[in-house]
């Protein structure tokens, strides 16, 4: 995980629409850029419906949310629109965002050891450096948790 304090890696990514976005294009808002694991999955879907259901209030406090998975925009697409999330999803299939990020990790589950993606969320300033950085994040309190750091 990246450290609270250091500039944000600079990326550019496909959204659910195939539009490209770069970090530099949200430059004077706070972003809120949170990778999970797999669209439509039970925690990825709390947690993408929270951020949907407090939109507004992000959008009143000068933020964005980006949500980052390894779907392919197609996929992100069928979320955003099953879910009516209101929000951008980027597309980061080869994991190149990820590995800048730092969130794709060694994991444990049930004794089996895989690489995956440890669910992070960064809240960025209005001037691509990292203001927090949490990785102890679940899913379903992860849109309130931020709101309240904004």
């Amino acid at each position: 995980m990246l450290e609270a304090g250091t500039k944000a890696p600079s990326f550019e990514l496909p959204d659910q629409n195939g539009e490209m976005h770069k970090l530099e294009d949200y430059l004077g808002k706070r972003v809120i850029l949170y990778f999970y694991p797999k669209a439509m999955t039970s925690g990825c879907t709390k947690q993408a419906c929270g951020y949907g259901e407090h939109y507004p209030s992000f959008i009143e406090k000068g933020a964005v949310v980006l949500g980052v998975s390894r779907d392919l925009p197609a996929s992100l697409k069928k979320f955003e629109e099953k879910y009516n999330l209101p929000f951008t999803l980027l597309s980061d299939p080869d994991k190149s965002v990820h590995m800048l990020y730092d969130v794709w990790k060694e994991k444990k589950n049930y004794g089996k050891v895989s690489m995956g993606v440890v669910r992070t969320t960064y809240l960025i300033s209005e001037d691509g450096v990292i203001l927090r950085a949490n990785d102890k994040v679940k899913a379903a309190e992860d849109p309130e948790k931020m709101l309240e750091q904004l």
